[in-house]
């Protein structure tokens, strides 16, 4: 992997060059036009200057004084008047990159006295996490023991609760990320990932390596299931995790470091090591053709054809890929090998990944391929923490064929019903999920909801019912929604909608999927809600309706705007299919 390892670094320095002069005299990060600074953002970047040394052993760079700079960052981050976990996390390991005691750490050295008296105050501060945030308690645990700020180690008994917290709200044993202010549990996402990549990067830096190997093994507990997942879920083209929160450049970046360091710590079985480095390959070549500003070398997620959500913003992204590299090229020198293609052809199959059973409520992913087609789609079931977007929608992810904009809610390929000051729509949850293999090799995938759900993930009990039928056969699919109500009621409305993008026109991997001249092939099978097209509304200069990969260009609506009295004992039924033109783009 030394070649890759290379290229990582020289991307890094790229990144870097582009983006340290954005820091302040005070540590403090100056945004790009149109985007607001977050408070997190010097953490971030002291953290990305920390992986950098690590990876060189360089403290000057362009002109710069990276020992300066991570002294000016920490101190920032040190003095936000609001709590940020997850940038006081950043910046404590960017403290530790440099060095494993304070007496030998060359930014703890330019730090002044108020600086070190008020780290050392909020790192001990701690506010018990159920979520992501716990990685970032484990990160100052880390730091305070290693650099002698604490005699008392908490860094084992802080993993051990993470862990067990995860088996403990997931049958499966995955993280779910969400909290006591989450309006619904079992938040299924690219946090989970993210999560156990910090704190296996905050174990590296443990002054205890005996801590370390203790704990190693309790964390691949959690990390397998992700690894056993990534070979189904990342498509052919390269495109890894879609659906949820922190997606996009993100979903590729959490991706290849979960990989690398499962490679470097041997959890990855050694007659799947080619397999999983094809894997690698592929998410790195995708990231890079479709974040990468080539020309100039910096990472960009807005741009006139795409956005990403508000939480990222591009400073941001880019310390935390210049982050990502360095230690992408770490991690690649200490495997070695190469990351030859592999002759994996293209199966069909269908999966469902079970994330969380029990008498309440049933979560997962349907993940379903076309070896004919190429149609590789995600169909996520599982809580959006209240988010007004599509992003978590239980309707088939595909990006290029089925898109969906990044920050505007609609339900997406799937029916939302208006009883009075309730919108529910059938996802977040399900009970009696059953998944198989019909006639001639279809697939399908069903589930129920007992107690319909609003769009802000709130049970409305003694509503009424939704069944949910998913089937795939080759490249066509069809859904039926079977809605029954349990009183009389007036239904207010019937709203189903396409999102019609296009993966981007420059940015873009030689062989990524996007739509044919045939387009969806969309037919309403049976309609009871007797729902309109609308006509369809041309969006692609709308910078609201941007996707995460590319543009969406047109929303077409399927609308009942008139009430509906619906009758109990009666069955609503909505049945659509599609047989999409699947077509994958030129260089």
């Amino acid at each position: 992997m030394e070649n890759f390892a290379a290229q990582c670094l020289d991307m890094a320095r790229a990144i870097l060059g582009q983006n340290l002069e954005s820091i302040n005299a005070d540590g403090t990060i100056q945004p790009i036009e149109g985007e607001q600074a977050r408070a997190d953002e010097s953490g971030h970047a002291a953290l990305a200057i920390g992986e950098f040394y690590r990876a060189t052993g360089e403290t000057q760079f362009s002109g710069f004084d990276l020992v300066d700079l991570a002294a000016r960052c920490v101190t920032a981050q040190a003095f936000t008047e609001e709590e940020h976990e997850n940038g006081l996390g950043y910046a404590a390991l960017g403290i530790l990159s440099f060095g494993p005691a304070k007496e030998r750490n060359l930014v703890w050295e330019r730090l002044l006295d108020p600086t070190r008296e008020r780290l050392d105050k909020r790192m001990l501060a701690r506010t018990d996490y159920d979520n992501h945030l716990q990685a970032f308690n484990i990160a100052k645990s880390v730091v305070r023991y290693s650099m002698g700020l604490s005699k008392k180690d908490e860094t084992g008994k802080l993993i051990d609760r993470f862990i067990e917290r995860s088996q403990a709200r997931s049958s499966a044993g995955f993280c779910d990320d969400s909290s006591d202010e989450s309006p619904f549990p079992g938040i299924f996402d690219i946090y989970g990932v993210m999560s156990l990549v910090f704190i296996r990067q905050s174990l590296q830096l443990h002054a205890n390596i005996h801590l370390r190997d203790r704990k190693l093994p309790s964390l691949r507990t959690v990390a397998e299931k992700y690894l056993k997942l990534l070979p189904d879920l990342v498509r052919q083209d390269g495109l890894g995790w879609n659906f949820g929160r922190g997606i996009g450049a993100y979903g590729q970046m959490h991706c290849i470091s979960l990989v690398l360091q499962s490679l470097r710590d041997g959890w990855i079985a050694d007659d799947k090591r080619a397999q999983y480095n094809d894997m690698l390959r592929r998410l790195f070549q995708f990231f890079f053709l479709t974040y990468m500003d080539q020309e100039h070398g910096y990472v960009v997620i807005r741009d006139p054809e795409r956005d990403t959500q508000d939480a990222h913003t591009t400073r941001m992204a880019n310390f935390d890929a210049a982050r990502y590299l360095c230690q992408w090229a770490r991690l690649a020198n200490h495997i070695g090998g190469d990351l030859k293609p592999q002759n994996n052809p293209s199966r069909t199959a269908g999966r469902m990944v079970v994330f969380d059973k029990s008498n309440k409520k049933e979560q997962g992913l349907f993940i379903y391929q076309d070896a004919e087609s190429g149609l590789h789609l995600h169909l996520p079931l599982v809580a959006n923490n209240g988010l007004k977007n599509a992003n978590g929608l239980a309707f088939p992810h595909c990006p290029g064929v089925f898109d969906w904009p990044v920050d505007a809610f609609l339900p997406i390929l799937q029916p939302e019903l208006t009883f009075g000051e309730h919108k529910v729509v059938p996802s977040f949850y399900g009970k009696k999920i059953v998944t198989g293999m019909g006639l001639r090799r279809s697939f399908y995938f069903r589930y129920e909801q007992p107690e319909l759900i609003t769009t802000e993930e709130k049970l409305v009990p003694g509503l009424g019912s939704c069944r949910v039928n998913w089937n795939f056969s080759g490249n066509h699919l069809s859904s039926e929604f079977i809605f029954t109500v349990k009183s009389p009621i007036k239904c207010d409305s019937m709203r189903y909608v396409l999102a019609i993008g296009s993966p981007h026109s420059e940015k873009h991997l030689p062989g990524t999927f996007t739509l044919g001249a045939n387009g969806l092939g969309c037919e309403v099978e049976h309609d009871d809600f007797q729902g309109q097209w609308q006509e369809t509304e041309e969006v692609t200069n709308e910078p609201t309706y941007r996707g995460y990969w590319g543009n969406i260009h047109y929303i077409q609506t399927l609308l009942r705007d008139h009430p509906l009295q619906m009758r109990p004992g009666v069955q609503y039924r909505l049945k659509i299919s599609f047989t999409p033109d699947v077509a994958m783009l030129e260089a």
